[in-house]
C-alpha cells in the first residue's frame, strides 16, 4: 500500500473576503474529492483573503496509481480559475 500527502500553498489573487475565498476553494476541493477521490482540506492560511494551503492524501495499491492520480490533482487545482500555485509539496509513507 502507498500513501502519498500532496500540499499545495496557493494565491487567490481576485478574492477580497473570507466568502470569495470559500467560493473558490469550495468547487476546487469537491472537483478533488468528486473526480480523484481524495480526501482533501485547508491545512493553511485560513485567515487569508488571498492565500491558502490545501492537502490532498491518496492511497492505492500501487506507487504509480498514486502519483498518476496526484498529477491529476494537480491539472485540476492549476485549471481552477483565480488560483496559482506557489509551492507543491508531496510526502510518500
Amino acid at each position: 500500500m502507498f500513501l502519498a500527502l500532496r500540499i499545495w500553498d496557493l494565491h487567490l489573487e481576485g478574492c477580497q473576503s473570507l466568502k470569495d475565498k470559500r467560493s473558490v476553494l469550495k468547487p476546487l476541493a469537491g472537483g478533488l474529492r468528486r473526480e480523484l477521490n481524495l480526501s482533501v482540506a485547508e491545512t493553511g492560511h485560513q485567515d487569508l483573503w488571498q492565500r491558502a494551503e490545501i492537502a490532498c492524501a491518496a492511497v492505492g495499491s500501487a506507487r504509480a496509481v498514486v502519483e498518476e492520480t496526484l498529477r491529476a490533482a494537480d491539472r485540476m487545482v492549476e485549471d481552477a480559475d483565480g488560483v496559482r500555485i506557489l509551492d507543491t509539496v508531496t510526502e510518500y509513507r
